[in-house]
């Protein structure tokens, strides 16, 4: 099965989008009853976690806490200005698996995907592999 691509447009410089529905609709649309979905994104300065999406105030804490931890503006030696960015990212993680049963991603009830933005906005790229039992 081929690397399906969706489209992200972040508006801020640190922000985590909820991308749950995006990722079963690929899951659906691939009519996969059963296997794995590895959700990825190929940025350097961006991240893909599961938390829980019933509370906005939840990925406001992460973010706040990154913040305060990995300050934007730091003894850093990177020229470019994001390496924060680029500390967030690898301390997030770039991809998740998921369990794929009965045609569904396996989420707990709190759960949902979110692509996490560290040098927004931008437009960036999340890619799902499907991988069939």
């Amino acid at each position: 099965m081929k690397v399906i691509k969706i489209s992200i447009k972040t508006s801020e410089r640190n922000e985590f989008l909820d991308i749950t529905d995006r990722i079963r609709d690929a899951v659906y649309n691939s009519n996969t009853k059963s296997g794995i979905a590895i959700v990825y994104t190929p940025h350097t300065t961006a991240g893909i976690t599961i938390n829980e999406n019933a509370d906005p105030s939840v990925k406001k804490d992460i973010i706040n806490f990154l913040n305060k931890k990995i300050p934007y503006h730091g003894d850093y030696k990177h020229m470019e200005g994001n390496a924060d960015s680029h500390i967030k990212s690898s301390l997030i993680g770039c991809s998740e698996t998921l369990i794929i049963e009965d045609g569904r991603i396996q989420l707990g009830t709190w759960q949902g995907i979110f692509f996490c933005e560290f040098d927004g906005p931008r437009r960036r790229e999340v890619w799902v592999k499907i991988i069939q039992d």
